[in-house]
């Protein structure tokens, strides 16, 4: 797997070539155990409705600056008794930083593409305003620890192994769907239970046919639900937050994806290449 990881004062980046094991994600797996074995940070899934009603509804009590991210993210304290206790918020506009297109949009129109394709990795984003301001509220997940914090990322125990990985081949699928050039080690999270969790997506779905990640499995399922997009259902769903140019590259990604497993499944098998 290519992670991107960003050096400081720098809108550079570093690709790195990761490995799944080694003594530093032993620690990693012991850390993230610690917390709960079985506390999951993925509570939306039962209430999607209900979490992007009340991120947009709530009385945001606090923005606090984060300290990371060169978007200058804000943890948003909200009033308690919710299903969320926090949320990021994002409300960058619409342009071009630092070289890179990035947008508040894009959280929304990716959050609503993991809708679609049933990925369940991205946390509920709605767009609304804070203090006269528009931007994307995002659900903070929690708890949850990046791979950063983590030194690195972790390699799961026996029982979850499969699984993990499982979920590591779908994320990566998806970024190479919605071109998302910022997949560093920050943005990738992890919780107890071993779910995969990805956020900040401001500088994703511009256009480009560029692969992110190098793709040596498949997960079947998911490639079954992106050979189902269509400009039409991906205008219905996302064409609020992103142009037609910008969905058309989705599908020549898409399509540039397929030619890429074709010659996989030529040299390996679907067999191999295919997990189901």
């Amino acid at each position: 797997m290519q992670v991107c990881r960003r050096i400081a004062s720098s809108a550079a980046c570093v690709w790195l070539s990761i490995v799944w094991a080694g003594p530093a994600a032993a620690q990693v797996g012991d850390a993230v155990k610690a917390s709960s074995a079985a506390t999951s940070a993925k509570t939306w899934i039962d209430q999607r409705a209900e979490i992007e009603e009340y991120l947009r509804t709530v009385e945001v009590v606090k923005l606090v600056d984060i300290g990371t991210g060169v978007t200058n993210p804000k943890r948003g304290e909200l009033a308690p008794g919710g299903p969320v206790a926090a949320m990021a918020w994002k409300s960058i506009r619409p342009g071009r930083y630092n070289g890179f297109w990035e947008s508040y949009k894009s959280e929304i129109a990716a959050y609503e593409l993991d809708k679609m394709l049933e990925l369940g990795m991205i946390p509920p984003t709605v767009e609304r305003r804070v203090k006269n301001d528009l931007g994307a509220a995002v659900m903070w997940a929690t708890p949850t620890r990046s791979f950063k914090e983590l030194g690195g990322p972790p390699t799961a125990p026996p029982a979850q192994f499969e699984s993990w990985n499982r979920q590591i081949i779908r994320a990566k699928m998806f970024d190479n769907l919605i071109y998302n050039k910022d997949p560093n080690l920050g943005n990738w999270l992890v919780d107890p239970a071993w779910n995969l969790i990805l956020i900040d997506h401001t500088r994703a779905l511009t256009s480009g046919r560029d692969i992110v990640h190098k793709m040596t499995r498949i997960d079947a399922d998911l490639w079954e639900r992106m050979k189902g997009l269509t400009e039409e259902n991906l205008t219905a769903a996302i064409g609020k937050w992103i142009g037609r140019g910008e969905i058309r590259s989705i599908l020549q990604r898409r399509d540039r994806m397929q030619e890429i497993i074709d010659k996989m499944v030529a040299e390996m098998g679907a067999t191999t290449v295919f997990v189901r």
